[in-house]
């Protein structure tokens, strides 16, 4: 079986110059990415629309992969940011709020760089770390769903905390993701929110 690509960097930046270097390398991968796709990217064109040489790069990076393995975790680390973001005041919520809050901040995260996230979910191959870096964004979502059912499980109508996070989570981001990136045009982003929120709200909670 052949092994898999080295996705890891060779070095990691530790002055503010190298993260300066680092930085315009991984917006140069975006933008060879968007343009050319995954197939057609390779080093030497990232190196030249990144105004760095091409020994320069590979101070930081072996190879494509690398660079994509390290743009998609930049990618997750903001989507997390914004969610976690808009999570941070959730605990005391009642449920129809707390659902509402939920699925905007995943709307929000994914719409984040909305076309960074279409060209890596269709063009990047998901093997090795490229295809688990993405599923921290699901992780980091079901820890901030988990905590908030457990403190309101009282209130709410469910049994299984785990099969409810992960229902939840599964669903609203699957959802949300269509949302930002194929909704059908015409129809405002806030309609999917609110439907969205009409859902979650009615799996978890009790009836009247």
């Amino acid at each position: 079986m052949p092994s898999l690509p080295r996705t890891s960097p060779r070095k990691k930046p530790t002055q503010a110059r190298s993260e300066s270097t680092v930085d315009a390398i991984l917006e140069a991968t975006a933008r060879v990415l968007r343009r050319d796709g995954y197939d057609r990217l390779s080093t030497n064109k990232v190196a030249l629309q990144a105004g760095v040489s091409i020994g320069s790069l590979y101070q930081y990076f072996p190879n494509k992969e690398a660079l994509i393995a390290a743009l998609i975790d930049q990618h997750s680390k903001r989507m997390m940011e914004v969610f976690l973001g808009g999570m941070a005041n959730v605990a005391g919520m009642p449920a129809r709020k707390a659902a509402g809050v939920m699925v905007r901040s995943l709307v929000e995260a994914h719409a984040a760089d909305a076309e960074l996230h279409r060209v890596l979910d269709e063009q990047v191959p998901r093997v090795g770390r490229l295809g688990r870096l993405l599923e921290d964004v699901e992780v980091h979502a079901a820890a901030a769903v988990r905590a908030y059912l457990e403190a309101h499980q009282d209130e709410l109508r469910i049994r299984d905390i785990e099969a409810a996070t992960f229902i939840l989570v599964h669903a609203v981001e699957a959802i949300t993701h269509a949302t930002v990136l194929t909704r059908p045009k015409g129809i405002p982003i806030e309609r999917f929110i609110d439907e969205t929120t009409d859902m979650v709200v009615s799996y978890l909670t009790k009836p009247e």
